[in-house]
């Protein structure tokens, strides 16, 4: 019979050396997928879970561990007469903590505890504000129109009708849960829930208060102030205490988070505290040199463009990104790309200047067509300088 039997820490998928929270959580994952209320009717499944019982017995017990590390399945051959599976001995294994989990997960229970009756800070409200590029940048003040739940001024918060109390749960004695007790694989198994008539407050009301209909809490309609410190990203949030949903038992309130959402630039782009535009300029710009007026989130500032600048060349403006949030007077740098641009509509005297400086420096626009014939985009051979000449001599 032993050696038909799997090694128990094969059994349970853990190494010889495994401590008492590995056995127990590696057991539980076990005990849970083949338990027979998972699998009703499944002979295999339940044959799994009593070997897998077996094994926890049996490695959860420091001196049966030790007599099995010793000498195997051996050790506790003959057991104790059938007192559990397969002729082994359960007596003295501690499954409570265990099938506790395991029924709670099964049929909807909590974990056992006692229900905590103290101050509990109110929940947190969320809500959102849309401001500009520049508002994130420099800071500003936004309001919320917001409903807000305040403790009953008529009942002072307790949900009763004036001149009555709340009376204490009858089915939980005020405890806010209570004890079910389920059949098991192992017999009764205790499992503790929510009181499903005081829902765990352990207060039953019988006579509401017609101001809050029983809830302790009254709706109003408030306007709170949101401050946007500057330097601001799309996304993060502002945290106003206090500002949200109301505590339990004398529990402080929750808190207001506001996340920020910020509109799109048309020109300028943010990474960090650093702000990043495009700049177009002349071909007239670029190689000659002149002034140019940039716009930043200051303003404009006039920047001087050095001769013989080339396109995609990138100039940096210090201190003129965004300002940090933890200090508001160490600020990034706005960095600018000058972009040279082509003009798409000349008129005839522009066409022959730009053609005369053409002619001056470098005569670019005749360097392909000149020596040998060419062929054009049409297919045909574009005549050269030489066969000009050619022809003239022939004329």
């Amino acid at each position: 019979m032993a050696e038909s039997k799997r090694d128990y820490y094969e059994v349970l998928g853990v190494s010889r050396d495994a401590d008492d929270a590995t056995l127990k959580k590696a057991y539980r994952q076990v005990a849970k997928k083949y338990h027979p209320d998972m699998n009703p009717g499944d002979a295999e499944a339940e044959k799994k879970f009593k070997e897998a019982s077996e094994a926890y017995a049996v490695l959860s017990d420091a001196d049966k561990r030790r007599q099995y590390d010793q000498f195997g399945h051996a050790a506790f051959e003959g057991g104790a007469g059938g007192g559990g599976f397969g002729g082994f001995d359960f007596s003295g294994a501690d499954f409570s903590d265990i099938f506790g989990d395991i029924f709670g997960d099964l049929f909807g229970g909590g974990r056992r505890g006692r229900a905590n009756q103290g101050p509990m800070k109110g929940m947190n409200i969320r809500k959102s504000v849309r401001i500009t590029f520049e508002e994130a940048v420099f800071g500003c003040e936004k309001e919320l129109d917001m409903i807000l739940k305040d403790p009953c001024t008529k009942c002072q918060g307790s949900g009763a009708r004036p001149g009555t109390s709340p009376e204490t749960c009858s089915k939980c004695g005020g405890k806010g849960q209570v004890v079910y007790t389920q059949q098991s694989f192992f017999g009764m198994v205790q499992n503790v829930q929510t009181c499903p008539d005081c829902n765990g407050t352990g207060k039953i009301i019988r006579e509401k208060c017609p101001d809050c209909g029983g809830t302790g809490y009254t709706s109003n309609r408030k306007k709170i102030a949101v401050t946007i410190p500057a330097g601001i990203d799309n996304g993060q949030s502002v945290r106003i205490r206090e500002k949200g949903e109301p505590g339990v038992n004398g529990g402080p309130r929750g808190d207001l988070l506001v996340e920020v959402v910020v509109s799109r630039h048309p020109i300028f782009q943010r990474q960090d505290m650093h702000i990043f535009s495009t700049v177009p300029i002349s071909f007239a710009q670029a190689a000659l040199g002149a002034d140019i007026r940039v716009k930043t989130v200051d303003g404009e500032v006039i920047y001087t463009v050095k001769p013989g600048t080339r396109t995609d060349t990138k100039v940096r403006l210090k201190g003129k990104g965004v300002p940090s949030l933890r200090n508001s007077s160490v600020r990034g740098d706005h960095y600018v790309t000058l972009v040279i641009q082509t003009p798409e509509h000349l008129s005839h005297e522009a066409k022959e200047a730009l053609r005369r400086f053409d002619e001056l420096s470098g005569n670019t626009l005749q360097a392909a067509g000149s020596g040998a014939g060419s062929e054009t985009k049409s297919g045909k051979k574009k005549k050269g300088f030489m066969d000009k000449v050619k022809e003239a001599f022939d004329d």
